[in-house]
């Protein structure tokens, strides 16, 4: 069905047939709700991290298909441009030295993949937004040719009727335009999947919202796009721009954006994907074969293909997920906040804080979204994008009557929200030793001020210091970047004064 809609497009009818399937699933999922058909509890997560491909310089290398041809592994897969692959860690119960073992697994494939990359002249490099990629990168001729890849740029585009528009003001501001979605490619992120029942999942999906600035501020990673320096962490507000498909009068009209915080706290999964169908038109709308309500009479379960589909295509930052396994149905939470990189101790601290934090502030007796207005969250989330680990954010304080303060990310993160990880990491029966490790990355970078994102701006301001023009500063802190992510130590304790100037 996928290739016969590359090549013969969308009728006028399709849309209606479209809105009349997703319809038929959402009935469908109520009534598996209704009918408490989903898997028991697992305490299942699971790990993607996209992934730059880039030369000796530092700059990026548009040869994704070789290099997953030499690594021939289900584990790594295709992105949006050629110089971006994903790799896919497989489920793991959080338990135990989990968190340990992730890190093994990881660095035993980047290893791998590395070194399949070096035989065509690249190399991997974990970040959220490659520092030296330039405008002339991101053009649709170094999309991935793959029709998925193609058909949403051209869906997207439809709906928009005009170029993309970008207009990020930071240190430096940033103002261009594309005629592809191709800018979002600029953006290479952690997903972390924790699998959940439907009765947890508006505590744990609430919970995640609440823990969104504070994972930003603490992981941010993504400081330059095209030679500018704008936000800590660039990558949530140039995904929302680079796939926005609202021209100005849209926007100005408040139709809300395909890429979304939300705006409010809700009650169960079905409150998310209702809202899918009542705010997003499809841009994908390609339909199944299944009628999901015959087969639930009959017994059977639905694979739910067009609110799959949909809900794919609606880039919510803790986005609700529904899939089939062995034929038994389950929800999961994916949390799409993080960056990657810097180095694998750097991913698994941010994953050990997000499902430590999640699980206490999902379990606490008085849940903090009863006390911190959905509006302040969002403010939240942006003030961490905007200024990491020196952000200022809103929290209910104990003592004051739950009254709401400004308090620096750094001191909530030690002060608070550390200890509740610990505490969450406990009822995960996760080891001690993991649990202290991978929590004192966190801690470190609170004491230290320090993340991926100033790290780079640190680094690049001494290189320009010593002489470097402002190219020659980001490639040279890029190709540092690289050299201290493969030594594997955190990102809160690598120098600054090693990044070379200009030869005297």
């Amino acid at each position: 069905m996928g290739e016969k809609v590359v090549a013969t497009g969308f009728d006028l009818s399709d849309r209606q047939r479209y809105r009349q399937k997703l319809r038929q699933c959402l009935v469908g999922l109520e009534r598996l709700l209704e009918e408490k058909r989903f898997d028991r509890p697992r305490n299942l997560m699971g790990l993607e991290i996209e992934l730059n491909l880039a030369d000796s310089d530092g700059l990026p290398c548009m040869v994704n298909e070789a290099v997953l041809d030499r690594i021939a592994s289900r584990d790594f897969q295709t992105e949006l441009a050629q110089f971006n692959i994903e790799v896919n860690i497989a489920p793991h119960r959080l338990s135990g030295r989990v968190l340990d073992q992730l890190a093994e697994e990881l660095r035993i494939a980047l290893s791998y993949a590395d070194r399949q990359a070096a035989e065509v002249g690249a190399r991997i490099v974990m970040v959220g937004i490659l520092p030296t990629l330039g405008a002339q990168d991101l053009v649709q001729a170094n999309l991935s040719r793959v029709d998925r890849y193609t058909l949403l740029n051209d869906r997207i585009l439809a709906a928009r009727g005009e170029d993309i528009s970008l207009d990020i003001d930071g240190p430096e501001r940033l103002t261009c335009t594309s005629a592809s979605i191709a800018p979002e490619a600029a953006c290479t992120s952690m997903q972390m999947h924790l699998q959940v029942t439907p009765g947890r999942f508006a505590a744990v999906w609430n919970a995640a919202q609440a823990a969104v600035a504070a994972q930003v501020a603490m992981g941010a990673n993504s400081p330059f796009l095209f030679g500018r320096e704008l936000w800590r962490e660039t990558r949530p507000v140039l995904f929302q721009q680079a796939t926005d498909t609202r021209p100005q009068e849209l926007q100005a009209q408040g139709v809300r954006p395909i890429t979304w915080f939300g705006e409010r706290w809700i009650s169960g999964a079905y409150d998310l994907f209702e809202e899918n169908l009542r705010y997003f038109p499809s841009l994908l709308p390609i339909c199944d074969d299944e009628d999901p309500l015959r087969v639930l009479d009959e017994g059977g379960v639905p694979r739910l293909k067009e609110l799959q589909l949909h809900n794919g295509t609606i880039y919510r930052w803790n986005r609700p997920v529904y899939a089939v396994v062995d034929g038994v149905p389950h929800l999961r939470v994916e949390n799409r906040v993080m960056p990657a990189g810097p180095t694998v101790t750097d991913v698994i601290a941010n994953a050990a804080f997000y499902y430590g934090l999640v699980r206490a502030l999902a379990e606490a007796p008085r849940p903090v979204w009863t006390r911190l207005p959905f509006p302040a969250a969002a403010a939240n989330f942006e003030a961490a994008c905007r200024y990491g680990i020196d952000a200022e954010l809103y929290w209910p304080r104990p003592g004051r009557g739950g009254a709401l303060v400004r308090v620096p990310a750094v001191r909530l993160v030690r002060d608070e929200l550390l200890p509740l990880a610990a505490a969450g990491l406990d009822g995960w029966a996760v080891a001690p030793a993991d649990r202290d490790r991978y929590l004192g990355v966190i801690e470190e970078r609170c004491r230290m001020r320090v993340n991926g994102a100033s790290w780079q701006a640190a680094a690049f301001h001494r290189a320009e210091e010593r002489g470097l023009d402002r190219q020659a500063a980001l490639a040279a802190m890029t190709r540092r970047y690289c050299e201290l992510m493969r030594s594997g130590e955190p990102v809160h304790s690598w120098p600054v004064d090693e990044v070379p100037g200009a030869p005297s």
